[in-house]
């Protein structure tokens, strides 16, 4: 089984593919070579050949009797060159061979001197006619076939172990893949049977494996927090909700079963019905929420005007705050844009705002600031309020979370949670800070290149 789980990889079957490339390289250097050494060595042979040839027939011009002498003597030298001279009846008049058809140019014969059987072979040679007779000179092609095996089986050996090798190390290139991704496997298998907690082991090596297994890693953190997050959200929802439904319970109870009038039947009804908005707001802001989280509207982001967004911003609220007695203040840059989602941002400075405005006491002086700082653009929110304890400025920002001071006020702690949401939609996280005293809240966005 893991043969199969080798041989199935792709490394492996990359292997084999390069073993193939291999192997045809191999082939056309093979020939190549081949075919260059060959006409070399042929060139060496017919130029030995023809310098022979003139040689004797520059010693003996014409004569038959001083040619025959001159071949007779040198074909018993065992210079290595093989000599016939014959008559036009085709007899042997000297040489050390036997008759040839008398063929007149460079040719190949598959004759054999009378020396050695290490000779035997092929002879590459030159003929002649000399009037009547005719002369061949030739040179045996013992070592050139010789080197022609020779690199035949240099090609066969060499091609044989170039691919055995490429293969061998396919195998333990895909015995190491696959020891790879069974580790990621029996990790994937755990975290299927509920342990959110396993991770991919990371070898330290620095290689792709490594990168992926941080990836990978990564996501997996990513999974269980999101996974935590449900469950508390579950478990919120369900707490938050009881007190709620109670009171709608006992409402639409007392309204059913009571012999009151018409006037307090209403106001039973009507007590039930705000009951029920409040409900419905906090699924929608709950609903809100998840789709900031899936970045959804990401993809209708363009350049908007944060200066006119806070303005808008703050004269909303004045009324508020001076209804609770409070100072609404702003100091906005005239020239801060960014790219993001208009409504979405509006709501996420309106929720600062409000939730600064709903918890300072009468009195209290809250300031909206927007400065140009680089590339970025720094919004902040500050109050002189009762702030928030250190312990709690991460944990105000999920779900459902709410100070103990804050839990008489309206509201389900989801302002905060969505406000955070949008701020990293735009890649702009949320900083809750101190203000001594009070409270300090901002959000730092990538100021757009017109801006």
């Amino acid at each position: 089984m893991r043969l199969r789980s080798i041989y199935g990889t792709s490394t492996f079957r990359l292997s084999l593919l390069y073993a193939g490339v291999m192997g045809v390289s191999f082939a056309l250097l093979f020939g190549v070579i081949f075919w260059s050494t060959s006409r070399f060595m042929q060139h060496q042979i017919d130029d030995s050949v023809n310098n022979e040839l003139n040689e004797i027939m520059s010693a003996a011009p014409g004569d038959v009797a001083a040619t025959r002498s001159i071949v007779t003597g040198l074909a018993r030298q065992s210079s290595g060159f093989s000599y016939l001279f014959q008559d036009a009846h085709g007899r042997v008049l000297a040489g050390n061979i036997q008759a040839l058809p008398p063929r007149v140019g460079v040719f190949e014969w598959d004759g054999e001197t009378k020396y050695s059987d290490r000779r035997r072979g092929h002879l590459r040679g030159q003929g002649v006619r000399l009037a009547d007779n005719y002369l061949f000179v030739g040179w045996s092609t013992y070592q050139l076939q010789e080197m022609e095996e020779f690199i035949a089986n240099a090609f066969v050996w060499g091609t044989t172990a170039a691919i055995l090798v490429a293969l061998a190390g396919g195998a333990i290139m895909s015995g190491r893949l696959v020891r790879k991704i069974e580790t990621v496997s029996a990790t994937s298998r755990e975290i299927i049977q509920g342990d959110l907690t396993q991770r991919v082991p990371v070898a330290q090596a620095g290689d792709e494996f490594d990168r992926l297994s941080l990836s990978v890693n990564a996501m997996l953190d990513r999974i269980e927090t999101l996974m935590g997050d449900l469950r508390q959200v579950t478990t919120d929802i369900a707490h938050d909700l009881r007190t709620p439904l109670t009171r709608l319970r006992q409402r639409l109870e007392i309204a059913a079963h009571s012999n009151a009038d018409e006037q307090a039947l209403r106001q039973n009804l009507g007590n039930a019905r705000r009951e029920v908005d409040d409900i419905l707001a906090m699924f929608a802001a709950l609903l809100r929420i998840a789709e900031v989280e899936s970045g959804a509207r990401k993809a209708a982001f363009s350049q908007v005007d944060l200066a006119e967004i806070l303005d808008t911003v703050v004269e909303v609220y004045r009324s508020a705050a001076d209804e609770k007695e409070q100072h609404l203040d702003h100091s906005i840059d005239p020239r801060v844009a960014t790219i993001g989602d208009r409504e979405l941002l509006v709501q996420l400075f309106a929720n600062l705002v409000e939730n600064a405005i709903r918890h300072c006491p009468p009195g209290a002086r809250i300031v909206v600031m927007a400065q140009r700082r680089g590339s970025e653009i720094e919004v902040s929110v500050s109050d002189n309020g009762p702030g928030i304890p250190e312990v709690m400025r991460g944990k105000v920002l999920q779900r459902f979370v709410r100070l103990e001071n804050s839990r008489t006020s309206p509201g389900y702690g989801l302002g905060l949670s969505l406000a955070a949401a949008i701020a990293n939609l735009h890649e702009a996280p949320l900083a809750i800070t101190g203000n001594s005293p009070g409270l300090r809240v901002s959000v730092r966005l990538i100021a757009s290149a017109g801006a």
